[in-house]
């Protein structure tokens, strides 16, 4: 039996169907929006992996993916952050989640929270800025460096990072379509 021709598609796999992990999906009027969704799927996997990775290299280990996005957006720029921001900024619905992962933290004695008047604001400690100044010098020897990025590169990651911005929006709009029938 002849071998099926490859299409000349790109992200075409050798069969010239799309890589896609749910074919029962795929839309005849965008199957690429599938194989994005699978490429989405494995990038999330593989990048959960690598900061927990990465920030168990720097010291702190049994930290989930989230406790570790949580513990970067609490140092982002040196300003205190309420649960709330926190929680919209990394486009969070269920802020127990947050809750839960700042409880873990301050545990930890990587975060502090204190309170003016009624609202409780969450700051990294000392110890939790070394961990992500760690965390940084790890990210920039096995990641950065292996990128090997040059002008070109460095252009197209800033297109692809727009287009995710957009999508998650679209995705966002979808979700509360999908709820309300």
């Amino acid at each position: 039996m002849a071998k099926p021709k490859a299409s000349n598609k790109p992200g075409a796999g050798a069969s010239g169907h799309p890589i896609v992990s749910s074919a029962h999906l795929v839309s005849p009027r965008s199957a690429e929006m599938s194989e994005f969704e699978f490429g989405l799927i494995v990038a999330g996997n593989a990048f959960h992996r690598w900061i927990i990775h990465c920030m168990s290299a720097a010291g702190l280990k049994d930290l989930t993916a989230l406790d570790v996005l949580v513990l970067h957006h609490v140092t982002h720029r040196a300003r205190d952050k309420r649960l709330s921001d926190i929680a919209f900024i990394m486009n969070v619905e269920d802020t127990h989640l947050i809750n839960y992962s700042l409880k873990k933290l301050q545990g930890l004695g990587v975060v502090v929270s204190s309170k003016n008047g009624k609202e409780v604001t969450y700051a990294p400690t000392e110890a939790g800025k070394a961990f992500v100044d760690r965390y940084r010098d790890i990210r920039e020897s096995c990641l950065i460096d292996a990128l090997k990025a040059d002008d070109a590169l460095n252009h197209d990651i800033g297109q692809l990072a727009r287009l995710l911005r957009v999508l998650s929006g679209i995705y966002d709009q979808a979700a509360r379509s999908a709820a309300s029938m």
